[in-house]
């Protein structure tokens, strides 16, 4: 079902000299850097300040912006249609789960604050070579993420389609509507069940996320193969202490963020959040990007993107409880962007990933879940004209 790995193209990643990886790795270390500031706080962090600067004056920056600069509110942020709205956190990372009768509120076992991992040089090394890491220390206390480290924790512990099961549930209880294509909407003598019903949902998101593994694993290895953050940081680190000799693009040369991270940790090597450091497979696509693509267009495809979040939500910058928030409306379809750029781009937080890896994996899994919507779209028996789905970069298309 869906389609082969083959058959779906990516486009290559930035290249090792060029302006794009510069900005990329870049970003790593801002992310390395900021992981213990909440985000609540971003307005007013001098250091959060400082990483803006930075950014703002790459050339190669693909991350959004505001007027022509990155900002407080863009910091970190995806770029699809709905990932600027309200604030840094999906909706669906903070409401509570209904997974009858049980109820789940989504507090995480976070990492201990302060805790960076393969900034001295025979640590790094002995990790290249395959040493076994050590193992984290946790917070004592659950909470709710609010920083970039809890955020790359969750990341760290999570099953494939853990958060868009939750979000579809959560969704589902907040009263969200089937998609205007659901052949089931307006009936009043008949429901969907075992096709265009709940279960339904739950059977795509099982189905798409296999497919997007699939894609994923052989964009990975028989194309791409890219190095991961860690290791290129090491090249890094080697070229500029004279011991090697790379083509970096000047703007990472130059960047405010080299000096932060020598000032700080006494090393170039990029911090790592986890004591193992990176995966032992290449960095592009990241996988959860891929499936967080492929299974938030499941979502969006299946119900009314337009439905309101009630009573939204923000955490305390300690993280141990949820306040209202009190901006704009927020819909699930903007929420669900938002709760794909989180995943995408909560394992750049931990400096095992770059942002291409999490942009292009998004859309990568947002075609594996088109062309599996619309081989499934012929095998019902209703009258069914296809679903309504809005992409990640804003436009509308008809799935079926």
């Amino acid at each position: 079902m869906g389609p082969d790995g083959c058959q779906l193209e990516l486009p290559p990643p930035p290249t090792l000299d060029s302006a794009e990886l510069a900005a990329e790795l870049v970003e790593d270390y801002w992310h390395a850097l900021l992981r213990d500031v909440p985000f609540a706080r971003y307005d007013s962090h001098p250091l959060v300040a400082k990483a803006t600067e930075d950014l703002s004056r790459l050339s190669g920056f693909a991350g959004p912006k505001q007027e022509g600069r990155v900002t407080p509110d863009t910091l970190f942020r995806g770029t699809a249609a709905g990932a600027l709205d309200g604030p840094l956190v999906s909706q669906f990372l903070w409401q509570p789960i209904p997974w009858e009768p049980m109820r789940i509120e989504p507090t995480i076992r976070t990492a201990a604050p302060g805790l960076d991992y393969l900034t001295e040089r025979g640590e790094w090394l002995a990790i290249q070579n395959g040493a076994l890491g050590g193992v984290n220390r946790f917070d004592p206390r659950p909470r709710y993420i609010r920083a970039g480290r809890d955020l790359g924790e969750y990341v760290h512990r999570d099953f494939t389609y853990q958060s868009y099961l939750g979000a579809g549930l959560a969704a589902l209880e907040m009263g969200a509507l089937p998609d205007g294509g659901n052949p089931y909407k307006h009936s009043h003598t008949q429901g969907g069940f075992a096709t265009f019903g709940e279960p339904y949902l739950l059977y795509l998101l099982a189905v798409v996320t296999q497919v997007a593994l699939k894609v994923c694993w052989y964009q990975k290895w028989i194309v791409h193969r890219r190095i991961r953050p860690e290791a290129l940081a090491g090249r890094l680190a080697n070229h500029l202490a004279g011991t090697a000799e790379y083509p970096f693009h000047r703007d990472l040369l130059e960047s405010a963020a080299l000096d932060e991270v020598q000032m700080r940790k006494g090393s170039l090597l990029l911090p790592q959040a986890y004591p193992e450091g990176c995966p032992t497979h290449p960095s592009y696509p990241a996988g959860h990007a891929v499936v967080a693509g492929a299974c938030v267009t499941a979502i969006k495809a299946f119900l009314d993107e337009n439905h309101e979040i009630p009573r939204p939500v923000v955490a305390a910058a300690d993280g141990l409880s949820l306040e209202a928030y009190e901006g704009a409306p927020l819909a699930v379809g903007g929420e669900l962007d938002k709760l794909a750029g989180n995943i995408a781009f909560g394992r750049d937080f931990a400096g095992v990933h770059y942002r291409s890896d999490g942009a292009q994996g998004l859309r990568l899994g947002e075609e594996v879940a088109i062309a599996v919507l619309e081989e499934l779209s012929s095998t019902g028996n209703e009258l069914f004209t296809g679903f309504s789905v809005r992409r990640f970069d804003g436009t509308r298309i008809s799935v079926g």
